[in-house]
């Protein structure tokens, strides 16, 4: 675990994966399989119309709106579909939100169901067996070697993603944010606070 999340932060093992999709998707063009312009669409999809920027922009949106704040809690699928993100993997969303008292994680124990319209394709190591079987048994521990030391009187819940349903995080506002509009906010979201295994701080 505490490898694959060092892995995460270096890039260590992108070289050899990137080495292995390149020669698929040659072979697969190669033998007129795919079409190159498809390929190209499907990584612009994923790059810049779906992805973590449409989760964060979920999250800043129901920090600066109360209202939002509280449709979102109620029903994420509805809430989500206001700001214009859904479709595959995103059908069946819930929003669930860390307060000073709770802290939530995600997890999908089976495989890797994950909200691709929110937060783009998931990270090797959510994929990770050993993460997806720690995460369960101690999560505290897990949360430790992401870099989030939580008090002892912290509530720790772990949300099991599944086919059915899929979970957003909705992190704690940083203080001394009161100045940020919702665009500046969004940009201090990342991908690994709505997953739960970050928290989200100002930049200096």
């Amino acid at each position: 675990m505490g490898t694959e999340t060092e892995h995460h932060h270096h890039h260590k093992p992108v070289s050899e994966i990137e080495e292995r999709v390149k020669k698929l998707e040659a072979l697969l063009v190669e033998k007129k399989l795919v079409d190159p312009r498809t390929l190209d669409q499907l990584v612009d999809t994923y790059e810049h119309r779906v992805g973590p920027k449409n989760g964060a922009s979920v999250v800043a949106k129901a920090w600066v709106d109360e209202n939002y704040r509280d449709r979102l809690l109620a029903d994420a699928n509805a809430a989500i579909a206001e700001l214009g993100y859904g479709g595959r993997q995103g059908e069946h969303m819930v929003c669930v939100e860390n307060t000073p008292t709770v802290h939530n994680m995600v997890v999908c124990t089976l495989c890797s169901c994950y909200p691709w319209p929110v937060l783009g394709l998931p990270p090797a190591w959510y994929k990770a067996s050993s993460y997806r079987a720690r995460a369960v048994s101690e999560p505290r521990s897990v949360l430790e070697e992401f870099g989030v030391n939580l008090d002892q009187q912290v509530e720790i819940r772990v949300w099991d993603s599944t086919a059915e349903i899929r979970y957003l995080v909705l992190p704690m506002r940083p203080d001394n944010t009161e100045h940020l509009d919702e665009s500046a906010l969004a940009e201090l979201v990342s991908r690994d606070s709505m997953i739960g295994v970050a928290t989200v701080a100002a930049t200096v």
